[in-house]
């Protein structure tokens, strides 16, 4: 069996293994000036992005299935996995290039379509809502489909419409009376 040690590549032990720690996630593996992703989640992002879907070599005697999008354009795509409801992974190159091995890499992102932040990535025709209470971080959907699927920390946005409404009614009181000591 020591053989099955030597039946992948380097850089696709690396892969596989940061793919491990996230399994149900679309891994983008920084290659250079792409994010390259391999095997199902190649097949899968293929099929989702409409986006061509080759090989690259062999590893342990079978061909690789491949698929990438530049770095440069990156953001387009992960906004439009997110608005089907994928969940992705960013593996990017850490450290400098032109040592021993293959370029190490590390996850730096972790991207959830009711966690994202970043501007580009929004949906500006929905609700996102997030919210953080001693730990417990809840994903808030306005889609039901999306919230049951999402796990126990996924919540419709209707069962938290009430507490919303009164949140919101709050914040419009506290900021639309004078500041003391103003007339």
């Amino acid at each position: 069996m020591a053989a099955a040690s030597n039946a992948h590549t380097p850089m696709i032990e690396q892969y596989l293994g940061i793919k491990a720690e996230h399994p149900e996630e679309l891994l983008f593996y920084r290659m250079g000036d792409f994010y390259e992703l391999f095997y199902d989640d190649a097949r899968r992002a293929a099929d989702l992005l409409d986006i061509t879907l080759t090989t690259r070599g062999e590893s342990a005697g079978a061909p690789i299935p491949m698929a990438g999008v530049p770095v440069h354009s990156v953001d387009g795509y992960l906004a439009r996995l997110l608005k089907l409801g994928e969940r992705v992974v960013i593996a990017e190159q850490v450290g400098e290039p032109g040592g021993k091995g293959p370029m190490r890499r590390e996850v730096t992102r972790i991207l959830t379509p009711g966690t994202v932040v970043e501007e580009g990535l929004l949906d500006e025709q929905r609700a996102a809502v997030a919210a953080g209470v001693d730990g417990l971080f809840l994903e808030v959907h306005d889609n039901p489909a999306e919230a049951k699927s999402d796990g126990a920390n996924a919540l419709h946005l209707n069962l938290l419409r009430p507490l919303l409404e009164n949140l919101l009614s709050i914040h419009r009181a506290a900021h639309s009376s004078p500041v003391r000591g103003e007339s």
